[in-house]
């Protein structure tokens, strides 16, 4: 699994994938969608697919695959790489949402929740699999929000393919299980080798689980909250945990726009705003510029 691409900037979100196995292209599929990282506090999101011939089902079963969150990292790398081995009928498909990519949607002026995100990047990799030429005639889906109504939507999405959304998908259908194990991977990849942008000097790594009820986690927090400039990329903003650090340990900061809006701001201010120049003549505009 080369994470380079994401490495490079992990600013924004990154799709990585394997190879299409020719099987896939050729034979009726299955696939399976499951996410990691959806609470963490610190670090991206992970959206994973993992599909493979319906044939080859029982011989998916047979490589032991779990629920990833019940796995220690060691057994997921060992699962993860059976699944690179068995490539000539396993394939795999990654959206990485970096933490600022969730924290900007959730807070732009038009929110763009997490389940909105979650749904719409599954929706991708989906498509992406079709796109790539895999003859998809089943997929299996760990829900988000409930389940019929996310299974209603897919199914009208891709109309001649079986959708089938549950509960704890990850535990019921080794397909799943594989798609959690692949993202679960590429979490605990990204995270452990996290390339800090920001100038922090020599970082503590030792973030814990990046859960907001983590002792760890909260311990580091508080150490890299800058009281200006809040916190490196690395942490989701938009979590309640941090933004209540921000709030009671950073510097207030008076926005006039907070209370009215531009003009009355310069008005009160006796000073000119910048609309006002857009409606301005251009003589009117050259003589303002002329006094300064």
């Amino acid at each position: 699994m080369d994470l380079t691409p994401f490495e490079t900037d992990n600013s924004v979100s990154c799709r990585l994938s394997s190879q299409i196995p020719d099987a896939c292209r050729t034979e009726d599929c299955c696939l399976g969608i499951d996410e990691a990282g959806r609470g963490p506090v610190l670090g991206p999101m992970v959206y994973g697919i993992c599909f493979c011939p319906i044939s080859k089902k029982e011989e998916l079963k047979n490589l032991k695959v779990a629920d990833s969150k019940t796995l220690t990292e060691a057994e997921r790398e060992n699962l993860f790489e059976k699944l690179d081995e068995a490539r000539s009928y396993v394939g795999w498909a990654l959206q990485i949402l970096s933490p600022n990519t969730i924290s900007t949607s959730m807070l732009q002026r038009t929110k763009y929740n997490l389940n909105a995100l979650s749904h719409d990047s599954a929706i991708g990799l989906v498509q992406y699999a079709l796109d790539s030429g895999v003859q998809l005639k089943e997929v299996f889906v760990d829900t988000v929000g409930p389940a019929d109504k996310y299974e209603d939507k897919l199914s009208k999405l891709f109309p001649g393919i079986e959708v089938t959304v549950r509960p704890k998908a990850d535990s019921l259908f080794p397909i799943v299980s594989a798609a959690s194990i692949c993202a679960k991977v590429a979490r605990d990849r990204v995270v452990k080798a996290w390339n800090f942008t920001e100038d922090l000097g020599e970082v503590d790594t030792d973030y814990g689980s990046g859960y907001p009820n983590d002792p760890k986690t909260k311990a580091w927090l508080l150490k890299y909250l800058d009281p200006v400039f809040g916190y490196p990329q690395f942490v989701r903003f938009s979590w309640s945990t941090a933004q209540t650090l921000m709030e009671s340990k950073g510097v207030a900061v008076h926005w006039d726009d907070d209370e009215e809006d531009g003009e009355k701001a310069a008005q009160r201010r006796n000073n000119k705003s910048m609309l006002s120049y857009f409606s301005a003549s251009a003589g009117d505009i050259a003589a303002a510029f002329s006094c300064c």
